[in-house]
């Protein structure tokens, strides 16, 4: 009965461990895009805003918030869908051997398409904090994201490369900064 258990234990440490090394790659991938995604989620919460006051996009807008929950879900999830096509053209672009079109394609449509997320949600946020599953999914990956920028934040590559994106946000602000009194000087 001793050597039954035993065995147990050992493969159940070694599934252990087999899992924690075939998920590492997917959640070190997972904590990239988040951690870059959230970096850019700001920013470009701003532009898109800014694009909204647009006024052809304000009644848009207004719309999007007078939305209930279901619908507001719908219309946050939209955004992914209509990306769908543009990761198929990317792929297209990289299986004909044009890997570099593929890949600022996939860019492209990720800056894209977090910036329209992100001002979606910021829209719809209350309504869809209304829903059950919503909310504790939403609690969940607040979770997680909190549990991966704690660790990242610890280490000194987090470190340089948050400085550097600090310089680089500072070095783009003085740039538009003196564009603007530049084109108001004339």
């Amino acid at each position: 009965m001793t050597a039954v258990v035993e065995r147990t234990k050992t493969s159940g440490r070694l599934r252990f461990w087999a899992w924690r090394i075939l998920t590492s790659p997917f959640v070190i991938l997972a904590a990239i895009v988040i951690l870059i995604e959230d970096w850019l989620w700001q920013d470009l919460a701003r532009l898109a805003a800014a694009i909204g006051r647009l006024p052809i996009l304000r009644s848009v807008e207004a719309f999007i918030v007078s939305l209930p929950p279901y619908p507001a879900l719908l219309f946050f999830a939209t955004p992914a869908l209509l990306l769908l096509p543009l990761k198929l053209v990317a792929l297209y672009f990289v299986s004909h051997g044009q890997a570099t079109l593929g890949v600022l394609t996939i860019i492209a449509a990720k800056f894209a398409g977090t910036a329209v997320v992100a001002r979606i949600f910021t829209l719809t946020r209350s309504q869809l904090l209304r829903i059950g599953w919503f909310a504790w999914l939403y609690q969940r990956f607040l979770a997680f994201k909190n549990h991966i920028y704690g660790t990242l934040k610890s280490t000194a590559i987090y470190r340089i490369v948050h400085e550097l994106h600090l310089r680089m946000r500072e070095a783009l602000r003085v740039w538009w900064s003196k564009r603007r009194s530049r084109r108001a000087g004339y």
